[in-house]
């Protein structure tokens, strides 16, 4: 109970500097506004969440926030937040609209500064002024010219930056094949499973986990709702099964199959899609329109 108590103690006060930090840079921001109805307590809030991935430039990105910025208000039940490239973050953290939060699209595995050429860890995604950070996006994870990330590696990555104070949106999906052959929820569970080893009951309240079907992203593939829901539904019992039924009850799964505006309200309508995690679309004002769609 001790170890249990200074563990909580620590997480606790990992999230309390988050927020000093984070509010510091924050309220240097353009402000927002909302629209609609909170959500109430005992319901999720949606998240939507844009994966910019490597794409865009000063210029570009800068129009984009304008955008974003002059797009009207968020609804009261959505949170939502922009992952930008690493060079970019400080375009977003100086320039986007305050309810808008940023994000990373990766951190590293190394729980502090120091001889790590190339990465970024997560105390300095904090520093920078980033709540969110995606982990174990299927890119990441098949590789690009380099090796992937395994399901231990992306666990890890995951509970030290829930440690350090951020939150993570973590990612897991099957490709065209493996639906195809009915194992879509083998899959899924082989890559959430190191990580229900790793983290705490407590550590869920700040993980969102985003269901991304590789053979629908970037490709103009959706599954349907219903598609979409049974393997909601399934990932959901999962957890209930392996972690709790109080974390299953209130964990975020954001669908993140080409969500886009056309579709995202009937997505979005599903009992157990909490949100999406958006490529293409959150590099054009479409993206409001997918926040719009939780009306």
């Amino acid at each position: 109970m001790a170890v249990m108590d200074f563990v909580k103690g620590v997480v606790g006060k990992a999230q309390v500097e988050t927020e000093k930090i984070v509010a510091t840079i924050t309220h240097k921001r353009p402000k927002g506004s909302s629209v609609g109805e909170p959500a109430v307590d005992g319901q999720r809030q949606y998240l939507i969440g844009g994966n910019w991935k490597c794409n865009g430039t000063t210029e570009s990105l800068t129009e984009l926030i304008k955008t974003f910025n002059d797009a009207g208000p968020i609804p009261a039940n959505v949170e939502v937040a922009i992952c930008a490239p690493s060079v970019y973050l400080g375009l977003c953290t100086q320039g986007l609209r305050q309810d808008i939060a940023v994000g990373a699209q990766n951190c590293g595995v190394n729980e502090k500064e120091g001889a790590y050429t190339g990465e970024i860890c997560a105390a300095q995604l904090l520093d920078v002024g980033c709540v969110w950070v995606i982990i174990g996006h299927s890119e990441r994870r098949e590789g690009f010219g380099m090796v992937g990330e395994d399901e231990e590696l992306c666990a890890k990555k995951l509970k030290v930056a829930l440690d350090a104070g951020l939150k993570v949106m973590f990612a897991i999906g099957e490709k065209k094949e493996e639906r195809e052959n009915g194992t879509t929820m083998d899959v899924c569970a082989k890559q959430l499973a190191p990580a229900a080893k790793l983290l705490s009951e407590s550590d869920w309240a700040n993980v969102a986990i985003a269901y991304e079907p590789v053979w629908a992203i970037g490709t103009g593939l959706t599954a349907t709702p219903e598609m979409a829901q049974e393997t909601h539904a399934s990932i959901r019992a999962w957890v209930a099964e392996n972690v709790s039924s109080d974390v299953a009850k209130a964990v975020r799964i954001q669908y993140g199959g080409s969500m886009k505006g056309a579709n995202a309200k009937d997505l979005l309508a599903q009992p157990d899609i909490d949100g999406g995690l958006i490529g293409g679309a959150a590099l054009k004002a479409d993206y409001f329109n997918i926040i719009n769609g939780a009306l």
